[in-house]
Parts: C-alpha cells; structure tokens; sequence
C-alpha cells in the first residue's frame, strides 16, 4: 500500500474542533491498515498570522506543494478584521489557492433526505437533491490586477479588475465537460454576458469548447437568474459552471437548500494535488463551545478520498456513515436547538458507523 502524505491546517476559531473530528477516521483507517496516510500540521489565516506575522509562511506553502493532499478547516477571526489587504487571514488562503494552482473548485450540494424539513424549501423541491458546482477559483476580480484605492479629484475611489484569459476558461470548461460526462450530461454555465465583456468572453468560450459534445445539453444563464432559479426550482439543474466571484456567491446560496451550511463539503484541485474544506466559516460565535457541527469537515475528508488519494471505497464509507447517522437521529445544534449532541460526540457516532461498514 503507497504511502500518501497530507498537511493539515486547522486554521482559526472551530476549524481545530472540526479537526480533531476528521483525524479520528484517518486514524482508525490507518490503524485497521486500510490506509498508510502520514500526517503533519501547520498554521494558516489568523493562526499563522499569532505567530508569524503572516496569514501564510512560505515554508507551509511549499509543504503544501510538496504533500499529497491539503485537509482544510477553517480561515478567519475578528481580531484582524481592520487589517490590511496583504494581512488579512483569509489572504493566506487566496495565497495558497494560487500558488498550488488549484484552478478547479468542486462544491456538491445535495439533500440527506432526512434533513429536508431542515431546509427553508418545501421538500419536494429538494429530495434528492444532487448538484454540483464548478467554480473556477483563482482567476476573476478576486485576482485580477490592477486593484487597490486612489484619489480622483479630492474623491476616494476602491478599485478591482475583473479578467479572465480564453486558456483560463478552457481548462475549468473542459473539466465540467469531463463532470457532466460521468452524470446527467446537463451544464449550466452562469455569466453576465449582457453588460460585462469578460463574461463575453466567458460564454464565448465556453460555446467553442462544447463543440463536439453534442451528448451534453449546455444552457447559459445570467448569474442573477440563475440565484432565483437555484431558490425557485433547484432540480433543474445538474453541472452548474462559473466564474469565481458569481459561483462564491451562488454556491454558498445553494448551501442553504441543505438545511445548513454545516453539512457540505468542498475540494479544489489543480492538475497536481487538491486541497479539500468545508464551505463554511471560521463561526467565531460559537468556537470553542463545543457545539459546531463537523459534517462538512467529515465528508470533505471523503472528498480528499474519491479525488486525490484514489480510494473511491473510503469515500462512499464515508459519506454513507454521515446519512446513517443522521438516519438515526443524532444532530448537532444547528439543526436541533432542543435535542442535540456534541461535536466531538458526533464524530464519535460517524466513527461508529464506519467501523460498522468497514
């Protein structure tokens, strides 16, 4: 069995919590000699920024770029709000994003049936839900240059750049093609076309790579259609494929069909290595109280499973363990107020249930 190698960041407010969680299953899988995964921590946003004075070291970046997978917790803390762009927790994040290239995010947003009362949608909207968005993650106006503030006659002007390049567009257009391939070979690809010359580009683009595919029904769709069509009718779609700004936003929108946005995952892949997180937050209002749900943080380790390590079997173990529990009736906070469990004692009831499938 080849050893795989992962670098851990736990990162700000509960992403230790969370941790501590998703190790207990690399642990056990290890030591039922399922896996041989070794395993080394770093610091990164707030963390790294306590002790180095940077949202990220150059050190932890080239860890990164040396291990097999980067497993994810959680950026952000209020203490360094007011700093600077370039001191910012979450810069670190954006710099590590960029310098593994890691062009492709993948945020499946699909419904544990027992959850639907959970969602603000009525559930025959959302049973069985199964959606998946692709975003491309590190070109758009969150990159683009110039950006920055200046004076215009006496007024102070903030300023960005939203850009994208045709090679950019492709290379995310290809690997939505090669995802609806393996589903119900529907794309849906979101723009601003009307009004933006970049999403001109965009969707130009897009048209020319899916000549040939004719098996594959390509729509385009405005971004502020296609935020009410995901809230209106969400089973309309399969592959929903889009630029890094309109499919952060999006994406965190369709979170919520799920009932929380503590139960969904997220992986970003370059051609190399992925890094796998869960799509919320650092949640400093509740750190450190035990209560976080560590779903999200659970079936992203699934993820770092089925995409980088090649162990498809772990990561259907995985994710079956997380809906078997549910099944059963154990919840954290955030979806009962009333009867719930802990964070630690639901990675415990995961863990349980994988021992089970195993």
């Amino acid at each position: 069995m080849n050893k795989k190698n992962i670098l851990i960041l736990p990162g700000d407010e509960i992403g230790p919590e969370i941790t501590t969680e998703a190790l207990k299953i690399i642990d056990y899988f290890n030591e039922s000699k399922l896996t041989n995964i070794s395993y080394e921590f770093a610091d990164i946003g707030g963390a790294s920024l306590d002790k180095c004075n940077k949202p990220i070291t150059n050190e932890t970046l080239e860890r990164a770029r040396d291990c097999d997978a980067v497993l994810l917790a959680s950026v952000g803390t209020p203490k360094y709000d007011n700093n600077p762009r370039e001191l910012k927790p979450e810069y670190g994040l954006l710099a590590l994003r960029k310098h593994l290239n890691l062009y492709i995010n993948i945020r499946p947003i699909f419904v544990f049936n027992t959850l639907s009362e959970y969602s603000s949608l009525k559930a025959d909207l959302i049973n069985d839900l199964d959606i998946v968005i692709i975003r491309e993650l590190i070109g758009d106006v969150y990159f683009g240059e110039p950006r920055g503030f200046k004076d215009v006659n006496g007024d102070r002007v903030g300023y960005n750049t939203m850009l994208y390049s045709e090679s950019e567009v492709q290379r995310i257009t290809k690997f939505a093609i090669e995802t609806a391939k393996k589903r119900d070979k529907k794309i849906t690809s979101v723009d601003k076309a009307n009004v933006l010359e970049c999403s001109q580009l965009w969707r130009q683009t897009v048209d020319r790579m899916m000549s040939g595919h004719d098996d594959i029904e390509l729509q385009h769709m405005y971004v502020d259609n296609a935020a009410m069509q995901i809230i209106k009718n969400p089973k309309q779609f399969d592959v929903i494929l889009s630029p890094n700004l309109f499919g952060d936003i999006l994406s965190d929108a369709a979170s919520m069909l799920t009932g929380s946005i503590g139960l969904l995952p997220s992986a970003s892949l370059s051609d190399d290595t992925g890094m796998f997180e869960p799509i919320h937050g650092s949640a400093p209002d509740i750190a450190g109280q035990g209560i976080v749900n560590p779903l999200a943080m659970i079936l992203s380790l699934g993820m770092m499973f089925d995409y980088t390590l090649d162990r498809q079997d772990l990561a259907k173990i995985v994710k079956q363990s997380v809906n078997d529990v549910l099944q059963s009736g154990y919840f954290t906070k955030d979806l009962s107020s009333k009867d719930y469990i802990s964070t630690s004692e639901m990675g415990d009831k995961v863990l349980e249930m994988i021992k089970k499938l195993c």
